[in-house]
């Protein structure tokens, strides 16, 4: 993003045409009026610019108002959110008890937020009361409202699990279990914790899966928990085809050299900017910060006050920038994101497509920019086979990219290969000792 402050302002109020049209709506979709929902739940739906079902809407909300399991696959940014809280909060309709009647699993505190958000902002006509459940901030607010009485609950398993060993919580009269970004939790090594989870949950109850892929450790949990679902599937496994692709390959050396010419030279609006490790935020935020950039920094270390602050703040538009671990890539919604920059590239194919999920969100247009290094062909690759096509390879008019393809570099690689590998270079010194014995023992032997 140009540093230039009426440009920003312009770039801010006109969204930047990215090349690729918008998905046509499918046809036959229904809308919301159509449903036969609670009049209170429609002034809900009403208030937050709702009128027409997203593919996964339309095939998942009827369903589950039969009170049928669903299976839910749909990559991230196709309404999951309101596919599930929709049917939940027409179950709860018909009246409230004071106990928790829903449960939803997340698998981060920021996407409960959001989740949270969602369904109060649906049930504002309604009496339902729900409460969000995470670690990073104090139990006791949590219990308070917990023995007070509420309809819902949106919880992340490690809090969650606190809650029921020490008995602050009663699961007994949970009619419906919703388990969202089911593949993320699996990637954060949640899986023991929810299936410990549904081990105090009613076994006669309605579960709602949801994940944007489907390994073989998700496949079997669904398989465990769920009775005879029906498997939605929209658009799996790959990006949404609002997203246009592009690779800017450099050096390590110069990564951050051309990610500052990059943001310079493109027109943006907001920019989600994703690093592999918690160093690497803190410290491309702060270079953001010197350049009088207006950034925020999300990662795993900061408090969860910090956390919401940088993301409502990105939310609302005071920073341009949010520089993130993949903590931002699941389930975050913000509708302006017009680019995802792939500082670092992802370790996982799954990663990517959550990554790039943070933009060409609800059928809007994005691009996702990756800067790649030689090191990570073989990720490249991966990902242009689940895209079923190349990703075009970018360079910056007048970069300089120095002589990084030259013959002295690559020699120097060869060079210095087996040092920068430190089994191989102890390998290398343990035999060169191992020389130098038997040549001290040969010339005794002589002697």
């Amino acid at each position: 993003m140009v540093k230039d402050t009426a440009l920003s302002r312009r770039r801010s109020r006109v969204r930047i045409p990215l090349g690729s049209p918008t998905i046509p709506k499918e046809a036959g979709i229904l809308q919301f009026k159509s449903l036969g929902l609670d009049d209170r739940l429609m002034r809900g739906i009403t208030s937050v610019g709702y009128e027409t079902l997203t593919p996964i809407q339309d095939k998942t909300i009827p369903i589950s108002m039969e009170g049928r399991d669903v299976l839910g696959l749909a990559q991230t940014g196709t309404g999951k959110t309101a596919a599930f809280a929709i049917p939940v909060l027409e179950k709860l309709s018909t009246g409230y008890n004071g106990k928790i009647r829903a449960l939803v699993v997340a698998p981060t505190r920021e996407l409960a937020d959001q989740i949270h958000d969602n369904i109060s902002h649906l049930s504002s006509s309604m009496k339902t009361k729900s409460i969000t459940l995470y670690g990073g901030v104090s139990k006791n607010p949590q219990d308070d409202k917990l023995a007070k009485g509420v309809d819902i609950a949106v919880a992340c398993p490690g809090r969650l699990l606190d809650h029921i060993r020490e008995s602050t919580i009663d699961l007994s009269s949970i009619n419906i279990l919703v388990l969202d970004e089911a593949d993320t939790m699996c990637d954060m090594g949640f899986l023991p914790d929810i299936r410990q989870i549904i081990k105090h949950l009613p076994k006669n109850r309605q579960t709602l899966f949801f994940a944007a892929t489907m390994p073989k450790e998700i496949r079997n949990l669904a398989k465990d928990i769920l009775n005879d679902p029906t498997e939605v599937q929209i658009g799996v496994i790959a990006p949404a085809k609002t997203v246009s692709h592009s690779l800017y390959p450099v050096t390590e050396k110069l990564k951050p050299t051309l990610f500052f010419q990059l943001i310079e030279t493109t027109a943006t609006g907001q920019v989600i900017v994703f690093t592999r490790t918690k160093h690497r935020t803190k410290k491309l935020f702060s270079e953001l910060e010197k350049r009088k950039y207006k950034a925020a920094a999300l990662q795993g270390n900061m408090s969860q006050n910090r956390r919401t602050q940088s993301i409502e703040g990105f939310r609302k538009g005071k920073f341009d920038f949010l520089v993130a671990t993949d903590i931002a890539s699941r389930g975050i919604d913000i509708p302006d994101v017009s680019h995802v920059i792939n500082y670092d590239m992802p370790n996982t194919v799954d990663a990517y497509i959550h990554r790039i999920g943070r933009t060409g969100r609800a059928e809007a247009l994005g691009q996702a920019i990756t800067i790649t290094t030689p090191d990570d062909e073989s990720m490249i690759r991966k990902i242009e086979q689940v895209l079923k096509s190349s990703i075009e390879r970018k360079k910056i008019d007048d970069f300089d990219y120095g002589n990084q393809h030259s013959s002295g570099e690559r020699k120097k690689s060869a060079h210095n290969r087996d040092r920068n590998n430190p089994f191989k270079y102890r390998k290398k010194s343990f035999n060169q000792k191992r020389r130098n014995i038997d040549s001290s023992r040969t010339k005794k032997t002589v002697g």
